[in-house]
């Protein structure tokens, strides 16, 4: 869905967008559904910023602890979202970015913790030379 270039510029295929549509479509008819239009814009930034997260980390994506904390932290921003009053007048984007910029670090900063705790480095027994010490 991804397209992850070598230069570091990440682009969304149609697909893509056509998923992203998609599955934000139905969230939006929730709010529209229960009259809570100031949800729109903090589960929209929380989605994009997880979204990015799970882009920049998706070489990870064959671990069970990385899907547990992304879910732990999908949870948490949920939690977040319900907790704190929202208003719906409008926010610049030199407001909103820093915030979703401290967010994501953050989200990345916990993923490379858990990184080094789950992920053993193969230090293994060879010697300076290459070879094993029984051999």
């Amino acid at each position: 869905m991804l397209l992850i270039r070598k230069d570091g510029q990440v682009r969304l295929t149609w697909k893509g967008i056509l998923a992203v549509m998609g599955g934000t479509l139905p969230i939006a008819l929730l709010f529209v559904y229960f009259g809570r239009f100031d949800l729109a814009r903090p589960t929209l930034f929380s989605m994009i910023v997880i979204v990015v997260a799970l882009a920049m980390k998706w070489e990870l994506r064959g671990r069970t602890w990385f899907w547990v904390t992304m879910i732990v932290i999908a949870i948490l921003h949920v939690l977040l979202i319900f907790a704190i009053p929202w208003t719906t007048r409008w926010i610049p984007a030199v407001v909103a970015t820093p915030i979703l910029a401290v967010d994501l670090a953050a989200i990345l900063v916990i993923i490379k913790l858990l990184e080094k705790l789950f992920e053993k480095p193969n230090t293994g027994t060879s010697g300076t030379d290459g070879t094993f010490p029984d051999d």
